[in-house]
């Protein structure tokens, strides 16, 4: 079942905010994959680069660069999801996993509430 863009936002917001980075995960996941797709021959340099864009430190970076354009309840779920204890990224550091964890709270957020915002922030991110 795909719910891409077709749930309630207050449903989405009973969601914990874990489920929401782990969708959103999945979500940034496929998406640079297919960008890659498009952009590499060989499925090890597809993989390396999408392991570039897909850590920690990059999405912290794309959270950065996105915070002025967001609305008040997409700043609002990524203030939330922020303060929450990161867990399992001990590479990375508390301060880029939270960070992290949050661009992926605000993507899953999105896929399950407003796909065309979703396409948009995925287009910014992609330049």
């Amino acid at each position: 079942m795909f719910l891409e863009g077709q749930v309630e936002p207050s449903f989405a917001k009973l969601l914990s905010l874990k489920q929401l980075a782990h969708l959103g995960d999945a979500v940034f996941d496929l998406f640079e994959r297919e960008r890659q797709v498009q952009a590499v021959h060989s499925a090890k340099q597809m993989h390396k680069e999408v392991v570039l864009r897909v850590s920690a430190i990059s999405q912290a970076d794309l959270l950065d660069s996105l915070a002025p354009r967001l609305s008040e309840e997409e700043a609002d779920i990524v203030r939330r999801a922020r303060n929450m204890k990161a867990s399992g990224r001990k590479k990375a550091g508390q301060g880029l996993a939270r960070k992290s964890t949050a661009f992926e709270a605000l993507l899953g957020y999105l896929y399950l509430t407003d796909s065309a915002r979703l396409k948009e922030i995925l287009a910014f991110t992609a330049n």
